[in-house]
């Protein structure tokens, strides 16, 4: 490639005063000629000291770099905002369009020619893509990998999953609080994301699908000697799609976006994907609805047995055969034509990948479920629809008629829901408002309505719960997500009310709350309006722009519109 063909040499080339500052303060930092002469590749680390997730960051980056020099490049780390799912308030996800807008800009601002993404927690992945998408040059996502497995007397943990199990019988009197400790000390042992098929793998996994990492990257383990030596491959790939001029554009299409939906589907995957696939989409230029989701997941079996919804963890899918294994296994469902930000296809980078476990990747001809792992829901209570996650749901619940209980919000939630006057059985439905993107704000993931305390004691473990809110990847249960518009958009939802008849067909794709149009026109007129929240700085501008859940809670300005020009020549 020609270096007056690098976008850094805008900054360099030039024999002008303005080029002479860029020079000179290259040199300030000791930097050669030579060195910004090469290509200049930025590591994009999303990495703090309270993101566990990316505990193994600084190792990582180190690297990448060491991958791009051998490549020939220049490496640069650019530090982005780090996604700590685990100790962010509201929530991380109020904050993924922050970190595509600072990736996105960082990436524009700076002398830099092409970018290893590096992310893994829930929000991380969707935001540090969404932002490189929108700028749109050569970039290469490296995953941060999940967590080697827990261990709690002689048992595996996996994170989430097992959390919410264990807390139930807790809450029911059915396990000791010294128990309860261990697990707390024994369910979290090295750095890496949730080692179940929560959002971060499955967010991972559908990067790789989309054709953002190398081959087989998404389930390498953090801690496998094997993801440093990604890392470095990362690195010298970076260089390479440089040098090429390979940029997300050239590989991202509707068939891209099939494949990622289709393994997250395979996999067991996570609610959030269908949120976060269609902010990626739209930020391609690319139409994904809701319909599609539910079209797939139609002709999808999931084959993937791990928690929450089967009984292995990430460990063992890695020594299975990992991603490329399960995505072999479902090649006859992929458009295996797509190409991948190596230059290759999606079928080229799958090719001869073996199971070496049929109990954690399982065959087509005998799934875990033969489809519908992933169901879409609309009626009157979610006009614009919503999800459910029917493989973690108890199968009687799929379909159910019940009396509302509902909760204005969650301090009224968690005011109330152990109280032994609550008016709840365990054919009640469980309906918590206002936790959408505006709501909450940030749709923050309290979706996994907690079973009440007496319905606990009486053996009681699932009920169908509804909300506009999203649930942890790690989560399970009869949980209906994402109701679309939310309560405090002025959705439906927000007009339920305690003792409703409340509808749920998952095989139908209908959710209903059994009351005239009449009546609930009655309720418009007269609901009191929630008082506004006085929200200053980004979470005004977050609530003042979101959208809703079906159009993937990205900023309205945010979108990419097909045929859309890439970025003005401002030099």
């Amino acid at each position: 490639m020609k270096k007056n063909k690098l976008r850094s040499r805008r900054w360099t080339a030039p024999d002008d005063l303005r080029a002479f500052g860029h020079r000179s303060r290259l040199k300030q930092l000791g930097w050669d000629a030579d060195e910004y002469a090469r290509p200049i590749a930025a590591v994009v680390n999303s990495w703090n000291e309270l993101n566990t997730c990316h505990a193994h960051f600084p190792e990582r980056a180190s690297d990448v770099k060491r991958g791009i020099l051998q490549a020939g490049g220049t490496p640069v780390e650019i530090p982005v905002m780090s996604l700590g799912e685990q100790l962010m308030k509201p929530t991380a996800m109020m904050y993924r369009n922050l970190l595509a807008m600072e990736t996105e800009e960082c990436l524009r601002a700076y002398p830099i020619d092409g970018a290893v993404l590096m992310g893994g927690c829930d929000k991380t992945t969707p935001g540090i893509l969404m932002g490189a998408i929108s700028m749109n040059i050569p970039c290469v996502y490296l995953p941060a990998g999940p967590m080697m497995r827990g261990h709690w007397r002689g048992k595996t943990l996996g994170s989430g999953s097992d959390v919410w199990k264990h807390w139930d019988e807790l809450r029911a009197g059915k396990l000791s609080k010294t128990a309860w400790m261990e697990i707390e000390d024994g369910i979290a042992r090295t750095p890496g994301t949730c080692m179940t098929m929560g959002t971060a793998a499955t967010m991972m996994l559908a990067a790789e699908a989309l054709g953002f990492s190398l081959p087989g990257a998404s389930s390498l383990p953090a801690m496998d000697s094997e993801h440093r030596r990604m890392a470095k491959r990362a690195g010298r790939l970076a260089v390479e799609i440089i040098k090429g001029g390979r940029r997300p554009s050239d590989f991202l299409t509707a068939d891209s976006f099939d494949n990622a939906i289709t393994a997250v589907l395979a996999a067991g995957g996570s609610t959030n994907a269908v949120i976060h696939l269609i902010a990626l989409a739209r930020r391609a230029g690319i139409s994904l609805s809701l319909e599609r989701f539910a079209e797939l997941s139609a002709q999808t079996p999931l084959l993937a047995d791990i928690k929450p919804t089967g009984a292995f963890v990430m460990e063992d899918f890695h020594i299975a055969g990992g991603s490329r294994a399960l995505l072999e296994r479902i090649r006859p469902l992929l458009k295996t034509g797509a190409m991948t930000v190596n230059g290759r296809t999606l079928g080229e980078n799958i090719a001869g990948a073996e199971c070496f476990n049929d109990a954690v990747i399982r065959r087509l001809d005998s799934p875990v479920e033969s489809s519908g792992g992933l169901v879409v829901l609309r009626g009157t209570l979610a006009p614009e629809g919503c999800v459910m996650k029917a493989a973690a749901a108890s199968p009687a619940l799929r379909r159910h008629r019940g009396r509302a209980v509902v909760f204005e919000d969650m301090a009224d939630l968690k005011a109330r829901i152990d109280s032994p006057d609550l008016p709840v059985d365990a054919d009640s439905v469980l309906i918590l408002k206002n936790a959408g993107p505006i709501g909450g704000p940030g749709m923050p993931e309290w979706g996994q309505l907690p079973i009440p305390r007496k319905l606990l004691a009486a053996g009681v473990r699932d009920m169908v719960r509804i909300s506009d809110a999203r649930m942890s990847g790690t989560s399970y249960g009869a949980c209906v997500l994402h109701a679309s518009p939310e309560a405090a958009a002025g959705g439906p939802l927000g007009l339920a009310r305690d003792g409703d008849e409340i509808e749920l067909d998952a095989s139908a794709g209908r959710l209903d709350i059994l009351a005239t149009e009449e009546e609930l026109s009655r309720r418009r007129g007269v609901g009191e309006k929630r008082p506004a929240r006085r929200l200053s700085g980004y979470a005004n501008l977050y609530v003042r722009h979101v959208t809703q859940a079906h159009e993937g809670c990205d900023f309205d300005f945010a979108a990419r519109r097909p045929g859309e020009a890439d970025e003005p020549d401002i030099f």
